[in-house]
């Protein structure tokens, strides 16, 4: 059979496999240990988002039902992780709870970037007035700690998922503003946007066609670690009781009714939520610090 033929059969499923542990070990060779945090973040991530889409393919229990088993019941059989003390399978609410964190953290990183990166770019590329008043302004929102600036906003806005992705997003927008606006800053000398204006090309034209693509990277691999700290953040909002109405499933909500259990031995209650939360912020900040080596070029050089 000659190669000419060869080409046109369709790839069998045992040749697909083999080109893709092909080009995996490849990339493994290529990247070297930052391959293998991207990708551990990866899969993490990845099977963090298919249960949040699927979770009736993970439990059969009601994240709400409290006559799922009986009152503060230890992990075995059904219940895999136990009861909490209204009688709830707490893997139920582990699975259900994950749409509620995700959701709020992608939905706050999402809005911050939103805003932070337009208003970087103009900072930055227009300079005068508007970047000194917009620098003064994201200077004075960062030099608050995080989570205080996030517990006056949720206070102020009160519970509910629309005012606890506010208060979560209003603390990321200076980090994406500071970031672009130093890039922008940094491009906008370059040979080639300075070609473009003496061309006549409009603003818009070279912050969307020459700025932009070369600031776009940077933020992915920011966005990603921002989804982890937001994580961790909204938990904690939810601890305090700044979080989530009652009746919603939620990891920090569940974590701060546990701990009054704990003294009389109930530790599942705890342990569970916790354990959640720190492998869901551990996924996407190895996601992050894997993007950001891999994006490197200087690593290509070695």
């Amino acid at each position: 059979m000659s190669p000419t033929t060869d080409k046109l059969r369709p790839p069998t499923p045992a040749g697909l496999l083999g080109r893709g542990l092909n080009a995996f070990s490849l990339a493994g060779k290529k990247y070297g240990a930052e391959w293998y945090i991207f990708l551990a973040g990866l899969l993490i991530v990845c099977f963090m988002i298919f249960m949040t889409l699927f979770p009736w393919l993970f439990t059969s229990f009601n994240p709400s039902d409290q006559n799922a088993g009986p009152q503060l019941a230890a992990p075995a059989g059904v219940h895999l992780m136990g009861t909490d003390n209204l009688g709830r399978d707490i893997w139920s609410r582990m699975v259900w709870g994950a749409q509620t964190i995700l959701g709020v953290a992608f939905a706050a990183a999402l809005m911050s970037s939103f805003i932070g990166i337009p208003l970087g770019l103009l900072s930055g590329f227009v300079g005068g007035p508007l970047d000194r008043v917009l620098s003064l302004t994201m200077d004075s929102i960062y030099s608050f700690p995080g989570l205080i600036l996030a517990i006056a906003f949720a206070a102020m806005l009160g519970p509910g998922v629309v005012n606890i992705t506010l208060a979560v997003a209003v603390i990321y927008i200076p980090t994406y503003f500071r970031l672009v606006r130093g890039q922008t800053i940094s491009i906008r000398e370059e040979l080639y946007v300075e070609a473009a204006q003496v061309l006549g090309a409009k603003r818009w034209t070279i912050l969307g066609r020459y700025i932009f693509p070369n600031v776009i990277a940077t933020t992915v691999v920011i966005f990603s670690v921002n989804i982890a700290d937001a994580i961790m953040t909204e938990a904690a909002l939810s601890y305090i009781g700044l979080g989530l109405p009652a009746g919603i499933p939620d990891w920090g909500m569940d974590l701060s009714m546990g701990k009054k259990f704990l003294p009389s031995g109930s530790w599942w209650l705890i342990t569970f939520p916790g354990m959640m939360i720190m492998i869901l912020a551990l996924g996407f900040t190895l996601l992050g610090e894997g993007l950001a080596e891999l994006l490197n070029p200087k690593l290509l050089e070695k």
